[in-house]
């Protein structure tokens, strides 16, 4: 079952925005809308507009907190996440020795898990770092290890070189912006891991991974947003449930 926030952060700007006249037309007025009555089909153009200028503001707001964390908050939040990762992994998949394990290479403030990715490593987990091999398309997973010679991929990120391996990945983990209560994820706007997800067969078993003020009422999903199992931040796992089908 997926943790609720008790108030939406973001209400009194759009409201302010919504004065101004920055929206198209008050049904378009995603933030003032109640969850349960959103379109989630997005079967209204103006209302598609307003949730995407919403989310780009959104994206910035919460990379500027992400920026402003000071070095001592950010290393324990990555202790945290790393530990409470590491017994996740324990108890759910009995440490996961033997199975394909998708990291991320951190980039932009996002936590950072290098280490725990050599300490699964040398417990037996393959481990894989997802690759933009073509744009607009799905991620591929090359194997990584310690002693892998990273080359510079797209937007300037370490990645394995062409001849590693390509794996798919059992468990994925997803870092994000912002998440919500139902398990969506606000990333970075590319639509690359869901197009990865709605891609693979079977799908892995999905975890996001962020920061606890990174909690929204909700990211307004369209039909594009595929939910993740579990949202993990500095105080363990929030949110936790299958999506896969």
């Amino acid at each position: 079952m997926f943790s609720s926030p008790s108030s939406n952060p973001v209400a009194s700007r759009m409201a302010g925005e919504r004065a101004a006249g920055r929206y198209a037309s008050p049904p378009c007025m995603a933030d003032e809308v109640a969850p349960d009555h959103f379109d989630p089909l997005a079967v209204d153009p103006g209302q598609a507009q307003d949730v995407a200028r919403w989310r780009r503001g959104e994206r910035a707001r919460l990379r500027a907190v992400r920026q402003a964390m000071s070095v001592e908050a950010r290393r324990a939040a990555d202790k945290a996440l790393a530990e409470h990762l590491r017994d996740w992994l324990e108890h759910r998949f009995g440490g996961a020795k033997g199975r394909v394990f998708s990291a991320y290479w951190p980039i932009k403030g996002e936590p950072d898990l290098r280490p725990l990715m050599t300490e699964l490593h040398d417990a037996g987990v393959t481990i894989a770092l997802p690759v933009v091999e073509t744009r607009a398309a799905p991620l591929v997973f090359r194997h990584w290890t310690p002693q892998t010679r990273m080359i510079r991929g797209d937007w300037n990120i370490p990645v394995p070189p062409p001849e590693a391996e390509t794996l798919i990945p059992d468990i994925a983990l997803a870092p994000l912006l912002g998440w919500d209560g139902e398990g969506y994820r606000l990333g970075y706007g590319g639509g690359y891991f869901d197009r990865t997800l709605a891609a693979l067969a079977p799908r892995p078993f999905t975890i996001g991974v962020g920061f606890q003020f990174a909690l929204l009422s909700t990211i307004y999903p369209q039909p594009h947003d595929i939910p993740l199992d579990a949202i993990l931040t500095e105080a363990g796992i929030l949110a936790h449930k299958d999506t896969r089908k």
